[in-house]
């Protein structure tokens, strides 16, 4: 029985039983206190803790995709050394709120594991927390009692946290054999591996107050969970997660590109790569990049801990986006946004191992040398300054170094290392910022019970009369009334002000009462499905009020950047191909930012190319067809769907000409009335991901004004009406100036260096030269040695460019100049001997300077 059939007869099963199947939600959760989705019970969590009221179906199911590799639950240093711990994994789950409790809880598992999948019922044994007698008699009418155990607490009691939900729970464990297994914890209720945990049943029945008193819930409740590679594994009689079909095709893709034969008990490389190109290729396929912090930050952990592994087995070039590529084709079958996004989530793995396989030599050079100096002085601790420089200079996470000295029995001198950091205070410290609703306290549940989700008309209006349904101070505390010159929120019973939601920002406005401002609108925000205005007051408002709600006038420009950015991204994916997802979006009243999946930078064509194409959609006038219908039916009609957004059953696809989004945002009524537009800026947010920041509209008029203005001084500035020839006859102008002072044809014997192993070497800051001029240098130097390896950084205003040149040395120009961008934020590379970059943090050139001769000096040692 593979996988897919496994997960479809769960999901199949309990929706037979009244559960509402739901969708695995995104790996990034919209919950501030995670880093990521690490259990199946994540999206129903405000439910179980009372945050929102408990929706009409009562029952849900789901196969989840979770990830345990950072935060509270880590799982990273044990994976490819177990049997059993992934980073990634599939959670099967059924959940009741406050519907069924243990007596259905228990026969639908019971049905589930021996009628469904066919388990042994003699092989099968249950532990229950040792107070719970009413569980006990529950499994009493299944198995037999010599089969049920008691455990204490730290076994079988869930807690979601200090306080709050909590209860006892009852696991189900498949006996693998006695034959198999012979250790001293070989037994039930041991810690050996012949009793395998396949089943979690969480009796959610308890309040924990900050006393740690514990009192019965009205309305009790249920939390499962199954793992799906554990299933697998037990039902093909493997003894290992990793000998499963799930896992082994992608070792025999390692053994194909390694030359290398798996065997089990020396194998953990290849465990180490199967399991990671999981994670990677789901993360990088739900919108996770590459980065210095938070999760982007986790994933290239991720990614080095795979590719030192490979480095192990020989591998010198990338290889990881292989596996990756398998993954999509294994997986995509059920999750198909792999299938769609393959091209893209290979192009920007294989772009990451290619950086980190330009260091890894330099760093393992540099940590065996540590190695063996630890060994030849009898130390105990790795230093914590190499290890630093390993992180810092050549992209070693911390966690790789302290995975690798963990297979020889050593650690970080942890105190050295945080001194380093602390040195440098800007370096990226794997500080995460979690996303979601940032308001923990206030009075939501009560207003949702009472009053439900107040309505939003602001489609068709942008002034109605409303009520005031609720007020609440700036703690999100219920009051009576506002006082004059206070801050607080208004709930309305109907709303015209849009809640800053999918890209726009929410709309402001004023309150008025007989025609006078009672309240200016300054914010809309929406929290828990409740629609809030942030208000400002004038006169005493309260609770009850009549109140004419206006929006403000800026509302139109921000329809039209919103619908420019639908414009926007149908021209990405027409020019640039159909792996373009949007990452992200900021929609206000004076311009756009749209960010999307794509391995490099623009070109000036690709830009002008879409920038028409935007244009040409305007002036089309395509009329705006909103449309509401079901998710399936929108996807069938092409409607492009956001990753991580939440759809339900009817959504609203808005069409625009040949574009066509599920959106539930304000728009023009017709493409001519955004204007015009302009692409003011094509930038990098982080690997793998491009930002276009763009204007329309009033912005757009103002931009184009700005622009002829220019022109015009510049006009006046030349005293020529022809622009460019002005602009070049003043280059030619400077150019010979610069000859008859000789910098243009300056020697670069002049210039300080320092001898190392015959070769000069020049690492040098030039200021009063430009980008053409560091070349001629580079090349003056390079005919004027017979070896040298020179290194030049101008700067001109905020920019940083980074010239380089080797000539018999062991040195490579293109990954020389790299390093020393990425000091100062910014990329670049070339060939061995001749190699630029660019960089955008001035503020760090004498440390970029110092970094040059560092790696210069340990190369030309």
């Amino acid at each position: 029985m593979k996988a897919k059939d496994i997960r479809a007869l769960f999901l199949e099963y309990f929706e037979s039983k009244g559960h509402q199947v739901y969708a695995s939600m995104p790996l990034v959760p919209d919950d501030a206190s995670l880093l990521f989705t690490n259990a199946g019970m994540v999206q129903f969590k405000d439910i179980f803790t009372g945050k929102i009221p408990i929706p009409s179906q009562k029952r849900a199911t789901s196969a989840q995709l979770c990830i345990r590799a950072g935060g509270k639950h880590n799982d990273l240093e044990n994976v490819g050394y177990t049997a059993r711990h992934h980073t990634l994994f599939e959670m099967l789950g059924n959940f009741s709120f406050g519907d069924y409790f243990k007596k259905e809880a228990i026969a639908y598992a019971w049905e589930f594991v021996t009628e469904i999948l066919g388990f042994d019922k003699s092989l099968l044994y249950v532990t229950i927390h040792e107070s719970d007698d009413e569980a006990y008699e529950l499994w009493c009418r299944h198995i037999d009692s010599s089969r049920i155990k008691r455990m204490g607490d730290k076994d079988n009691f869930w807690q979601m946290g200090d306080t709050g939900p909590c209860g006892p729970c009852s696991e189900i464990f498949v006996d693998q054999g006695e034959k198999h297994f012979k250790g001293e914890e070989d037994y039930f209720g041991g810690d050996g591996d012949r009793f395998l945990e396949i089943w979690n049943l969480v009796f959610m029945q308890y309040e924990r107050d900050k006393d740690g008193k514990l009192k019965p819930l009205p309305k009790p409740s249920i939390d499962t969970g199954m793992g799906l590679e554990r299933v697998v594994a037990l039902l093909e009689g493997k003894f290992s997660n990793f000998d499963s079909s799930l896992f082994m095709p992608l070792i025999k893709k390692v053994e194909a590109l390694s030359g290398q034969t798996y065997v089990y008990e020396s194998g953990a490389s290849f465990r180490v790569i199967a399991d990671h190109s999981r994670s990677v290729t789901f993360l990088l396929a739900q919108g996770v990049h590459f980065d210095k912090e938070g999760r982007g930050y986790v994933l290239r952990r991720i990614l080095r801990r795979a590719v030192r592994h490979g480095y192990l087995l020989g591998l010198r070039k990338a290889f990881l986006y292989e596996i990756v590529g398998a993954v999509c084709v294994q997986m995509g079958e059920h999750y198909g946004y792999l299938r769609e996004r393959q091209n893209a989530i290979m192009e920007q793995c294989k772009a990451e191992e290619e950086r980190f396989f330009e260091t890894i030599e330099l760093g393992m050079s540099l940590f065996n040398a540590e190695l063996d100096s630890i060994k030849k002085h009898k130390e105990k601790n790795f230093k914590g300054h190499i290890a630093f420089k390993l992180y810092d200079t050549y992209g070693f996470p911390l966690d790789l170094t302290q995975d690798m000295l963990r297979e020889v029995g050593l650690s970080v001198d942890m105190e050295g290392f945080e001194k380093c950091m602390q040195e440098q205070k800007d370096r990226s410290k794997a500080h995460w910022k979690g996303s979601g609703d940032s308001v923990k306290e206030g009075d939501f549940n009560t207003l949702l019970n009472e009053f439900g989700e107040n309505t939003f008309n602001g489609y068709t209006h942008t002034q109605t009369k409303s009520r005031i349904l609720a007020l609440l101070d700036s703690n999100f505390k219920r009051i009576e009334s506002l006082q004059s010159d206070a801050y607080g929120y208004v709930m309305l019973d109907s709303t015209p002000f849009y809640p800053e939601s999918g890209g726009p920002v929410g709309d402001k406005g004023i309150l008025k009462i007989d025609s006078n401002i009672v309240a200016k609108v300054l914010d809309t925000q929406k929290f828990f499905g409740l629609n809030l205005s942030k208000i400002t007051t004038a006169n005493v408002i309260k609770t009850g009020d009549l109140v004419d709600a206006q929006v403000d006038s800026s509302r139109l420009e921000i329809a039209k950047h919103h619908s420019a950015t639908h414009l926007l991204h149908y021209a990405l994916r027409k020019i640039l191909g159909s792996h373009i997802t949007q990452a992200g979006s900021l929609v206000e009243s004076n311009r756009l930012r749209f960010d999307f999946s794509h391995p490099k930078a623009l070109t000036n064509d690709e830009l002008e190319a879409i920038e028409e194409l935007v244009n040409a959609q305007i002036l089309s006038q395509s009329a705006q067809i909103c449309e509401n219908m079901g998710i399936t039916e929108a996807k069938e009609k092409g409607a492009m769907a956001l990753f991580g957004e939440k759809y339900g059953e009817s959504v609203r696809v808005i069409t625009f000409g040949d574009s066509i989004e599920l959106c539930g945002g304000i728009h023009v009524q017709n493409t001519a009335e955004i204007g015009s537009f302009y692409i003011v800026r094509e930038s990098s947010v982080s690997s793998g991901t491009r930002r276009i920041e763009a204007v329309c509209g009033k912005a757009a008029y103002q931009y184009g004004k700005n622009a002829l203005d220019s022109i015009k001084i510049l006009k006046n500035t030349l005293k020529t009406q022809d622009v460019m020839q002005g602009i070049m006859k003043l280059k030619e102008q400077i150019q010979t100036l610069k000859e008859k002072v000789g910098k243009g044809g300056e020697s670069a014997k002049t210039l300080e260096s320092e001898i190392l192993n015959e070769v000069k070497l020049i690492v040098l800051n030039l200021k009063n030269i430009d980008t053409k001029e560091a070349k001629e240098l580079v090349d003056n130097a390079k005919n004027e040695n017979q070896k040298v390896a020179i290194l030049l950084i101008t700067q001109n205003e905020n920019k940083v460019t980074i010239t380089a040149g080797v000539k018999n040395a062991p040195l490579k120009a293109g990954v020389w100049v790299k390093q020393v961008a990425q000091e100062l934020g910014g990329n670049g590379g070339g060939r061995d001997d001749f190699a630029t970059a660019g960089g955008k943090d001035i503020s760090k050139i004498k440390e970029a300077l110092d970094l040059a001769k560092q790696i210069a000096r340990e190369s030309l040692k």
